[in-house]
């Protein structure tokens, strides 16, 4: 059984209160004839997000796969804007500038700025309604997917409330679930004990999705299983045998593509790794016979919710509703922070082909908005000019010798290659200085516009790729749009607004102030 800290309950309740109000801003359309807001009926929203994916991410893959003149299907929908995605300090209202998935899945969620690493809660530690809880409240089928564990922060936001993203389970410890003081001792335990419960317990018991797919059956105990089943969930592969120890590989089964291919229920959880999924560059490299080869696509599971869903609208006509679904592509951030361009570059892909099959349905039901943005850009990822190098590789930063130039018309001050460090630049380092672990050259990759014989890892491969760090960065998100009403988010606007947004389309009305 799992150790739940003293009094916590073991049914959680979904809020049913409004939360917070979006302001609205300016728009504008990206397109001369736009298709998709037509002004239909909405039944359905679809909210896909890169987690980590900023605008040079789009860039990068879609220069690495369809070439500078192609697109990657998110660029092809009609509407775009961008997104401001700034936390707040714990207490008060003072801007973060950089936020965290917690944090920035909280804006969207809940509408509410907050403080990183909180889940559904604002920057005083208060709980917040989420767009989910709502939505499920009102009769809508709801669904949750994502490719790392569903406990992990984006998911969790929207069916979750905790004081620190850490605390996903199994098991409560203060270390995990409460936050310090500043003196180094943890804060006392909150009265609302649920936001101390971890939550893969919250999520077992709250019924707020009816869909949920992706990682973290290590998180889960045999006893979440139960109160699953309880409520009337079909949950693939399974949590644990009670009689052998919880959370061991032997005593737990993941879900595999052929058990969600076969899912039936009106409510259906599966979970396909004891961790994140596999990140599919390196699930592609595996034999055959490989385990992780039997976990499903993001695009895979995007179309089974999507299927899950619209079949359960159907079978209860009488609520004349429709579902809400929210969509993650949680390895494009986990590959940038590991500054790993070529498997960033594929998890971009791989969230684009469930974009995709989003937009697809979206098109023939003709009554689902579809947005897709991202939570927060990742590690400066940028392209540079081919045959060029970066100040992490070069003996000093460029000189300022325009500084009294008003004109700025002097010749650039650093050689094209004769300044670089030799102790920190070895070659592209997805091809000569791949074994050079102190290696801050490019990752260099070939696109469909260089000759054949051309190699990614070479010097004459187009596409340079480059990281400014390994953690977060405070630069906007880009978002694209389709569907009735998606020209509402064509504009410049904060990640508090999209809930706004979202909340108007699912219920036609501005959703309640605080």
């Amino acid at each position: 059984m799992r150790r739940s800290f003293a009094n916590t309950p073991k049914i959680l309740t979904v809020l049913a209160v409004a939360g917070a109000v979006a302001a609205g801003t300016a728009v504008t359309a990206n397109s001369a004839t736009p298709q998709g807001d037509q002004g239909r009926e909405i039944h359905n929203v679809i909210y896909l997000l890169g987690d980590g994916m900023g605008r040079s991410h789009v860039t990068a893959a879609r220069d690495r796969y369809y070439g500078p003149g192609g697109k990657l299907t998110m660029e092809t929908l009609p509407f775009t804007g961008a997104v401001a995605t700034y936390a707040v300090e714990k207490g008060s209202q003072k801007p973060a500038l950089v936020t965290d998935s917690a944090s920035s899945a909280t804006a969207w969620s809940s509408g509410v700025k907050t403080y990183n690493a909180a889940i559904g809660v604002d920057a005083y530690e208060r709980k917040t309604v989420t767009l989910m809880e709502q939505a499920k409240a009102a009769g809508f089928a709801t669904g949750n997917v994502s490719t790392a564990e569903v406990t992990d922060a984006t998911p969790a936001a929207q069916f979750s409330h905790a004081l620190l993203r850490g605390c996903q389970g199994p098991v409560f410890t203060e270390a995990a679930c409460l936050p310090k003081k500043d003196d180094g001792t943890y804060e006392p335990a909150p009265q609302d004990k649920t936001l101390v419960t971890p939550i893969a317990e919250q999520i077992a018991r709250n019924g707020t999705a009816d869909v949920i797919l992706g990682g973290g059956l290590a998180r889960f105990e045999p006893d979440d299983q139960k109160a699953l089943q309880a409520q009337g969930y079909q949950v693939l592969g399974s949590f644990g045998d009670p009689a052998l120890p919880a959370q061991s590989a032997a005593s737990q089964k993941v879900a595999t593509k052929s058990d969600l291919d076969k899912a039936d229920g009106k409510k259906v959880v599966g979970l396909f790794n004891r961790g994140n999924l596999t990140v599919e560059q390196a699930k592609a490299s595996l034999p055959a016979d490989a385990p992780q080869k039997q976990e499903p696509s993001l695009a895979d599971m995007t179309r089974k919710s999507i299927s899950l869903l619209t079949d359960r609208r159907q079978q209860d006509r009488r609520k004349n509703k429709g579902f809400f679904l929210q969509v993650e592509g949680a390895q494009i951030d986990k590959r940038s922070h590991a500054n790993d361009a070529a498997q960033t570059l594929a998890e971009v892909k791989a969230f684009d082909e469930a974009v995709k099959a989003a937009y697809e349905f979206a098109k023939k039901d003709g009554h689902t908005l579809v947005i897709v943005t991202a939570d927060h850009e990742c590690a400066g990822f940028n392209i540079i000019e081919k045959g060029s190098y970066t100040n992490a590789e070069a003996v000093a930063p460029p000189a300022n010798v325009d500084a009294g130039n008003a004109a700025n018309s002097s010749a650039p001050s650093r050689a094209a290659s004769g300044a670089k460090d030799p102790s920190r630049s070895t070659g592209a380092v997805n091809g000569a200085g791949s074994a050079d672990a102190k290696n801050f050259a490019p990752a260099t990759f070939r696109t469909p516009e260089d000759p054949a014989g051309v190699k990614d890892g070479s010097p004459e491969a187009s596409l340079w790729l480059t990281y400014l760090s390994g953690n977060h960065t405070g630069a906007d998100v880009p978002l694209f749009a389709y569907g009735p009403t998606g020209s509402a988010f064509a504009a410049s606007q904060n990640n508090t607004e999209l809930y706004g947004k979202m909340y108007r389309a699912l219920f036609g009305r501005a959703p309640q102030q605080h």
